[in-house]
């Protein structure tokens, strides 16, 4: 890799640096560890993620997205433990990298992905309120929600004050355009906040230093048992998949946004893995890659990964140089970011244009993003697959059936009072569809003969099968065949003649 060899890239690292900065002092706040942590993973996503292949110009970082995860986490098992499930969760993306399973993750569906981070963006908002006025947040979603009503005469004044100045500045500087181009909103926002509180000494809570070095801590064994215990392992777990489903869903996203070398999923989630293992050895948050530094990047005219190993240079020389900065900043501020920062993760739009063609596709990502709000994220997530994937079993298992009656005449010595009825089956037939196409079966007369043509079914479930066998007995027919290519045959005054095709 050469250094220092586009001036383009220079100057969009200096971007990504200010949009990152406060940023990872916010997403460490809301998860409930020392801002320092949050330097740190940035750091890590510029100088480990930054240089290995995978994405070109997508930045890595702590990502408002695992903030909800982390905090169960950190609450659940001490901040102590956050470095093993970290670095647990690292090897389990080396692995999947490995097996090239990268891609795989672009399968799942885009209206659980949208409702998982919408239901993300209601917890977060529901939770950075109270902190925006100071306040201790209350546990569970609906006990945030229930909690609102009471903010109010809790609050501190003040602080609610500079939260909301903190958000009306992100609303309204990105309208300057040429002042947004130069600096970057979250950056203005939460240093004019941070500026008006140093001046007038206001009364709110500030961030709390440590120093780098007494906010690192490498695990050690004890640390490393608990990954014996199953909730830890379902923690692991999750970090894993979201992490790696977010950086992976941000690459696609990134690709769009240029005309370089396309990202190499595998990679990329092997380059995520490794960064994410070296931020547990430091005790750090997660990382994922994260939409908005690397759509700043882009945008500043970023060309090549320098532009994001040097953000982690120089986040690493603000953290070592000038950490006592931090000191000034109001958590206020931070809040309101990070309420901002939820908001975006609610895809209004989307939803707008997803309700006009696929109505289907809303009803899941509201239940996913209903199910982490209430209960949490794994429980959300898992109903959302669910949920997508009852729905698009029901969606594929069409079927048409097709009724011609050739009334050719009785058939001589047959008995029989008119021709044959034919009825035609296509499409797929699973148990979703059976009531219907029972109901056109048992409405067909008992004193014709019935051919049943199952030729055009692309696919026969297990209870279709027996259902046709059952439906065919009652009938008095022969069963010629069983399972997927089974036929009928008549007997006496009427009969069943079935052409089919297995279609196992």
């Amino acid at each position: 890799m050469r250094f220092g060899v586009r001036k383009a890239d220079l100057l969009s690292s200096l971007v990504v640096f200010l949009v990152a900065l406060p940023l990872c002092v916010g997403v460490a706040m809301a998860s409930g560890v020392p801002a320092e942590l949050g330097l740190v993973t940035g750091i890590v996503g510029g100088l480990v993620a930054g240089v290995l292949p995978g994405s070109s110009l997508q930045v890595s970082g702590p990502a408002a997205g695992l903030t909800v995860l982390v905090y169960e986490a950190v609450r659940a098992y001490g901040v102590e433990v956050l470095g093993v499930v970290v670095f647990a969760a690292g090897l389990v993306q080396l692995g999947l990298g490995a097996l090239r399973l990268g891609r795989w993750f672009r399968a799942v569906s885009v209206a659980v992905v949208q409702g998982m981070l919408a239901g993300i963006g209601l917890v977060l908002v529901a939770g950075q309120v109270y902190a925006m006025g100071d306040v201790s947040a209350p546990s569970g979603g609906l006990g945030k929600v229930a909690g609102l009503v009471s903010l109010p005469g809790d609050a501190n004044p003040v602080a609610l004050a500079v939260g909301g100045a903190t958000i009306a500045v992100l609303l309204l500087w990105p309208r300057w355009t040429q002042g947004a181009r130069l600096v970057p909103g979250p950056l203005v926002a939460v240093g004019l906040a941070a500026g008006v509180t140093w001046v007038f000494d206001l009364g709110v809570r500030r961030v709390e230093v440590r120093g780098l070095l007494a906010a690192v801590r490498v695990p050690d064994g004890a640390d490393f048992g608990r990954l014996a215990e199953v909730g830890v392992i379902g923690t692991v777990v999750a970090f894993a998949l979201i992490a790696s489903a977010e950086s992976l869903f941000s690459a696609a996203a990134v690709d769009r946004l240029h005309r370089g070398a396309r990202t190499d999923y595998d990679r990329e989630l092997m380059a995520q893995g490794a960064g994410n293992a070296v931020c547990g050895v430091l005790g750090a948050l997660p990382m994922t890659a994260v939409i908005v530094r690397s759509a700043a990047n882009v945008e500043a005219g970023a060309r090549t990964k320098v532009s994001r190993v040097l953000h982690g240079v120089w986040l690493l020389a603000f953290t070592v140089v000038v950490p006592g900065v931090l000191g000034v900043i109001p958590v206020a501020a931070l809040a309101g970011l990070l309420v901002h920062a939820g908001c975006r993760l609610v895809p209004v739009r989307e939803v707008g244009v997803m309700w006009r063609g696929h109505r289907g596709e809303v009803v899941v990502l509201v239940v996913t993003a209903g199910a982490v709000a209430v209960g949490n994220l794994f429980e959300g997530v898992v109903v959302g697959l669910a949920l997508a994937v009852g729905k698009t079993a029901w969606d594929i298992s069409h079927v048409h059936v097709e009724i011609e009656d050739q009334d050719g005449g009785r058939g001589e010595g047959s008995g029989l009072s008119a021709g044959v009825v034919v009825v035609r089956v296509f499409g797929h037939a699973t148990f979703l569809r059976l009531p219907k196409l029972l109901d056109v079966l048992e409405e067909l007369p008992r004193d014709r003969v019935v051919r049943l043509e199952l030729g055009g079914l692309r696919h026969v479930d297990h209870a279709c099968a027996a259902a046709l066998e059952g439906w065919a007995a009652a009938r008095g027919y022969d069963v010629v065949g069983a399972g997927m290519g089974m036929g009928v045959r008549g007997q006496g005054a009427a009969g069943v003649v079935a052409t089919s095709r297995s279609t196992s």
